[in-house]
């Protein structure tokens, strides 16, 4: 990690001088020199990093260098602090200077001593490596590049791209018969030990057509640790898609006896992954028919490594694969190439390594995805596999775990830092890509380029491919991809793996996580860079001003975190027994408020105040939107180095956000999507010049007119609209990506009869996704929509949820468009004929889009299109599909469109067809496409899945 910590101190230097250098002011020549010196050290900590594992001395030196290079960051940014503080407006007048001539003379004197020693002890530890054998790189580019350039020529991984089910075939269909049997066990235990493929096999049950057909609601729920059982009885509600606002407001109770009430009322089939107690069940079992008494065709699957979870289950062990299925997961993960010729000594090898893992599939994939980066080289195999001895050597367990440690000790130095950082996560967290990359970006886990040339590599771009070699790896788990580009979306760990993780992350300070082990001893921090909060506690007993990034996983107080000082059981009696009218009711609910009100204000207030290098803050809203104060105070201005800030979800009593914000010059990535239903925001967004991802409210007040035109930088801009923005700022933003405009959307003075004549309105050439979202019965001008569409050449990815007449002409979509949904359109006129001249269009969806009662696909129309859903139709009655249209059609979903009669005659020639979902469609609908006396089987019996869901009767 010594070399993450000086990349990221070089860059943070490297971006003061350069982008503030008022805020270096008389310092400059020193600093400038501690830039040079960490750069020398940069080039030696590459070989040292490798040895540090092999010698004790050589890992308390990279130690020391780590801590040297934060101490570095923190002098030179404690400085700027303290005169960007005193000087927000520029440098101070020839009066104030004089005044605190004395004061400024000795600031400058001090910092200048605190840098000549920094670079007296990197200059005292590159001699001491360097005489300890570590060789100096003196040509780090040499390496980065090469390293790039055997990224970009692995060939691609197909492991990647789902589970690996070696092994699981026959459970998989043993435990799908056996939960369709409706006199069989109402609860099935999967029972075995970590890493054996109990999430693996349990998903698969849940993606099985068989289980989908034969169930009326499925959901899969992580048990998280400890269990919290209302988090998981919303959770299972919400796969069901039946949870509503109004029951998170419920009583525990109440919320399980409608859960109850569900499960007995329909057949369901709840999945609760990984659970370790019989304690944890306990807590959950209220809400389960099966477990309190009642009767049910409801069933429920546990997976779990405590045999004895639930008595009365159904138990099916899951065991160790044997030696002929280790050997064919570890050439799917290795060899993926069909026909791939291996040497007889690599094949020896990767036996005799493949037996170390002990037949733990988790354990093969690990050396199958270190393996998979090695180009079948014999000598990187033969050094993987005296690795392999090494490890088992020193390890205490001398078992599988000991592979999956050896996958960290492999990563190269600027993976670990990407690695490490996952272990801010919670346990089973689906980790969003996108707001991960973000994160490194802004803590300088990736050293950002100081100039992107236009068209070039961006530093996203550079931390996409860092997170898909983990991938590759197969050290995360690929949860969520993007269905227009097919680039990750969401991952998640393996409990093993993340058990290594926070193991590296603890061993290296890389991270203090606050959980209920540690909640109440806060006070022994003193000096960490990163905390992650994951259960509530007291901030302000955490004293360390170094705190780079603080990230909440929980509320800031939880109504349970006011019982000390709060009669809470006597609010929850009056609630019950007291009439509503009575002005106790509402003296208690204010108190309450006024309590919440005032912690978390104070809790915001002292963050501010005391955090002030802080780069990344983030809260994840967990349940439910949360009010955390009054207002948001305008001490936030005070955290001039903040380049991430979300306040997602929050909500504020005091609608108004503080325009101190406009202080925060360095945020590269801003979410103001808080839950207020109308918010303003004060005009000083356009102050930071460095923002890349700008997410604005969903609703702003009317005052709210924001300036965006100086963004230059701008990736992202989401909730954008012609309202409270200008409309001409977007010509500025030449580097966008994503654009999400949320009504209104309007152009003024514009040209009805030559739409050639407007002047363009999107200045980026790069913009691959556009969505368009209006409320109620707002609409957009189909002129409007075809004169935007027209600039944006290279969009692949397209959604439009408004009302309009009818859609603009083919020749004003983008040729490269491969996903594009519409919802809520009404269209009057139909929209096949222009959407099937579409040449790269896989995925196509249709929501109450069409008004008419007749759809037309004509013979090669959407050739590559891959996924159709078509639902919300209340009108539409025929649908007519040539011979030759739609030949790549994979997938067909048809949902609630009550008219329809019947399938049409052309989906027997579509041969590719090889999944048909039938929801909520009229009975008369699915007997048609019964395979016994259905008119219209014949269609579709090539077709190998077919599944019915919710037919109405």
């Amino acid at each position: 990690m010594a070399w993450s910590a000086v990349t990221s101190a070089v860059t943070t230097i490297g971006n003061l001088l350069t982008q503030e250098a008022i805020y270096l002011w008389g310092v400059e020549e020193e600093v400038d020199r501690l830039q040079t010196e960490l750069k020398w050290m940069q080039s030696s900590l590459m070989e040292a990093e490798t040895k540090q594992s092999k010698d004790e001395r050589i890992r308390l030196w990279v130690a020391e260098i780590r801590e040297l290079a934060y101490d570095a960051e923190d002098v030179v940014e404690e400085f700027a602090l303290k005169i960007g503080s005193k000087n927000k407006g520029g440098l101070p007048s020839r009066i104030k200077r004089s005044a605190c001539c004395l004061k400024e003379g000795w600031m400058l004197h001090k910092t200048r001593s605190k840098i000549e020693k920094i670079i007296e002890r990197i200059n005292d530890l590159v001699r001491r490596l360097q005489a300890y054998g570590v060789k100096e790189l003196k040509d780090r580019g040499e390496e980065s590049s090469s390293s790039t350039e055997r990224r970009e020529s692995r060939p691609p991984y197909p492991h990647i791209m789902d589970d690996n089910i070696v092994g699981l075939v026959d459970d998989t269909e043993g435990l799908v018969k056996l939960l369709k049997n409706e006199s069989g066990c109402k609860v099935v235990t999967i029972w075995g030990m970590g890493g054996l493929g109990k999430t693996t096999l349990a998903k698969n049950i849940y993606h099985h057509h068989q289980v989908i057909d034969y169930f009326d609601h499925l959901a899969f729920v992580y048990v998280s640790q400890p269990c919290r059982k209302r988090n998981v009885w919303e959770d299972i509600l919400s796969g069901f898609k039946t949870l509503d606002d109004a029951d998170r407001k419920k009583r525990d109770e109440d919320l399980a006896e409608k859960l109850c009430n569900k499960l007995e009322e329909k057949k369901c089939l709840v999945i609760l992954d990984d659970i370790w107690t019989s304690e944890a069940w306990d807590s959950l079992k209220p809400a389960f028919p099966v477990a309190t008494g009642r009767d049910s065709n409801s069933k429920i699957l546990l997976t779990s490594r405590n045999r004895g979870i639930v008595p009365y289950a159904d138990i099916r062990e899951l065991k160790c694969l044997n030696d002929q299925q280790c050997w064919e997961l570890f050439q799917k993960i290795v060899f993926p190439q069909t026909g791939n010729k291996i040497g007889e000594e690599i094949k020896e090898l990767g036996e005799n390594m493949v037996k170390h893992c002990a037949g733990l599939p988790l354990a093969i994939v690990v050396l199958g995805g270190i393996l998979a980066t090695k180009n079948n080289s014999l000598n990187e195999w033969r050094k993987i596999s005296d690795n392999v001895k090494s490890h088992l050597k020193r390890g205490k367990n001398q078992g599988p775990e000991d592979v999956l440690a050896l996958s960290y000790d492999d990563l190269p130095p600027y993976l670990r830092p990407c690695f490490l950082y996952l272990s801010h996560f919670p346990e089973d967290y689906m980790i969003d890509v996108d707001r991960l990359i973000q994160l490194w970006v802004a803590e300088g886990i990736l050293s950002s380029k100081q100039e992107e040339r236009d068209g070039g590599e961006i530093v996203e771009d550079v931390a996409e491919s860092y997170l898909m070699e983990l991938v590759e790896r197969c050290m995360i788990q690929v949860r969520e991809r993007d269905v227009a580009t097919l680039k990750v979306k969401t991952i998640q760990m393996h409990d093993m793996m993340r058990d290594l993780c926070l193991s590296k992350a603890k061993q290296e300070n890389f991270v203090f996580i606050i959980d209920q082990s540690n909640a109440s001893s806060l006070s022994m921090i003193r000096k960490v860079r990163r905390v992650s909060v994951h259960e509530f506690c007291f901030i302000q007993c955490i004293k360390s001003p170094n705190i780079r990034s603080l990230l909440f996983f929980n509320e800031f107080f939880p109504e349970e975190a006011l019982e000390k000082s709060f009669p809470l059981e006597v609010l929850n009696y009056v609630e019950e027994h007291v009439d509503v009218r009575n002005p106790l009711v509402w003296i208690l609910r204010i108190s309450l408020a006024g309590t919440k009100l005032l912690k978390t204000r104070g809790v915001w207030r002292y963050m501010f105040n005391n955090f002030n290098l802080l780069r990344a803050l983030n809260y994840e809203r967990t349940t439910g939107i949360k009010i955390v104060g009054f207002k948001l105070p305008r001490d936030i201005g005070n955290l001039i180095h903040l380049r991430f800030l979300s306040l997602k979800d929050l909500e504020f009593v005091w609608p108004k956000l503080p325009s101190s914000l406009g202080n925060l010059r360095c945020l590269q990535t801003l979410d103001l999507r808080v839950g207020n239903y109308g918010i303003h925001v004060p005009n000083v967004i356009r102050r930071m010049e460095q923002l890349r991802h700008l997410y604005l409210p969903l609703y702003c007040k009317s005052s709210t007119k924001l300036k965006l035109g100086t963004l230059r930088k701008l990736l992202t801009i989401v909730n954008f609209n012609t309202k409270n923005c200008y409309l001409n700022d977007l010509i500025n933003m030449t580097n966008l990506r994503e654009l999400g405009i949320n009504w209104p959307f309007n152009i003024e003075n514009f040209n009805e009869k030559e739409l050639g004549e407007n002047p363009p309105i999107i200045g980026s050439k790069y913009l691959h996704s556009l969505s368009i979202i209006t409320s109620g019965d707002e609409s957009i001008d189909p002129k409007h929509l075809a004169h935007l569409l027209s600039n944006c050449t290279s969009i692949c990815k397209f959604s439009v949820e408004t009302r309009i007449s009818e859609l603009p002409e083919y020749h004003y979509f983008s040729s490269h468009l491969a996903y594009i949904q519409l919802r809520r359109c009404e269209l009057e006129k139909e929209p096949m004929p222009t959407l099937e001249k579409l040449p790269n269009l896989r995925i196509l969806e249709l929501e109450e889009t069409f008004k008419g009662k007749e759809m037309f696909c004509s013979a090669q129309g959407f050739p590559r299109l891959e996924s159709l859903n078509i639902g919300e139709l209340c009108n539409f009655e025929e649908w007519e599909v040539d011979e030759g249209a739609m030949p790549s059609l994979q997938r067909l979903e048809i949902t609630r469109c009550p008219r329809l009669k019947m399938l049409p005659e052309g989906l027997r020639f579509i041969t590719t067809l090889k999944e048909l979902k039938i929801e909520s469609m009229p009975k008369a609908f699915k007997d048609r496409l019964e395979e016994e006396g259905g008119e219209d089987f014949y269609k579709v019996k090539h077709v190998p899945s077919i599944i019915f869901q919710n037919i109405l009767r």
